[in-house]
């Protein structure tokens, strides 16, 4: 991101490893059988946007092997260890700011990283041009307004309250500059970019320990701007208790996912 101070979710904070381990087990195995079915195989150059935690790049570095490379990028680096040194290299990268990396790529992923910037179409086209002709573009994004709820079966007064707090989530985030309704916006903007054979799809988790986990880190992390008129500490403590001592059924924002190919006779 741009400026640090304008990202709600500051990865510096503790509960970003917490998070990065929830976003994990929700989403990575809906990631890999995208990158998979595209094809990512020994020796290709693949660019990891945004990394955040370390799981992609990892299971990137399996698939292409000692010939192949991954490139790990992110404004912050410090959760992206335990990485394989001869495959991966991890750098500090803006994407709104610093030059492109000096080559193209077979795979260019985001994921969870372009709703948040104020110039995401202009990312996008950059990343799009970072693709070597044949290879993929993947961007997976949130979509908080096609399913805005946190609690869609909303039957008790739990319930309720896990949706005022994600009511005031979203809000935050609005407030941020995120467009909550990105996702839906990605087949679009790929084809703007130049890429062919452009597809999407959504996963909406309904139910998880994972979900809950994702949910009870961003409370923590976000407490102090998520109280107003119409919510109180005593009511996140109260929602933060409901996620620990019972099985509510909390979900996430849908991730679009989207990819599109550069045509091989692009230069």
């Amino acid at each position: 991101m741009a400026d640090e101070r304008a990202y709600l979710l500051d990865n510096r904070q503790p509960e970003a490893g917490q998070r990065f381990d929830a976003i994990a087990e929700l989403f990575d195995a809906w990631t890999l059988q995208h990158l998979d079915r595209l094809g990512v195989t020994t020796g290709h150059h693949c660019w990891e946007v945004g990394a955040g935690g370390p799981g992609i790049a990892r299971a990137l570095a399996q698939r292409v092997g000692p010939t192949g490379r991954v490139l790990a990028s992110d404004l912050d680096i410090n959760w992206l260890t335990a990485l394989p040194t001869g495959t991966v290299e991890v750098r500090r990268h803006d994407i709104t700011q610093d030059p492109l990396p000096d080559e193209q790529f077979d795979l260019v992923h985001a994921r969870l990283v372009l709703v948040h910037l104020p110039d995401r179409a202009e990312v996008l086209r950059k990343l799009a041009s970072s693709v070597r002709p044949g290879g993929w573009l993947v961007i997976e994004d949130a979509d908080p307004a096609l399913q805005p709820l946190a609690c869609p079966d909303e039957f008790g007064p739990n319930e309720e309250l896990a949706n005022r707090v994600r009511r005031s989530f979203r809000a935050r985030l609005a407030e941020r500059g995120v467009d909550l309704a990105f996702g839906r916006t990605l087949p679009r903007l790929l084809r703007a970019a130049g890429l062919t054979d452009v597809a999407a799809e959504a996963y909406s988790p309904i139910t998880s320990r994972a979900c809950r986990e994702l949910e009870a880190a961003t409370v923590r992390q976000l407490r102090g701007q998520l109280v107003g008129p119409d919510l109180s500490d005593a009511d996140l403590d109260q929602h933060l208790a409901n996620l620990r001592d019972t099985e509510l059924d909390v979900t996430t924002a849908p991730l679009i996912s989207c990819w599109g190919q550069r045509p091989a006779e692009s230069r």
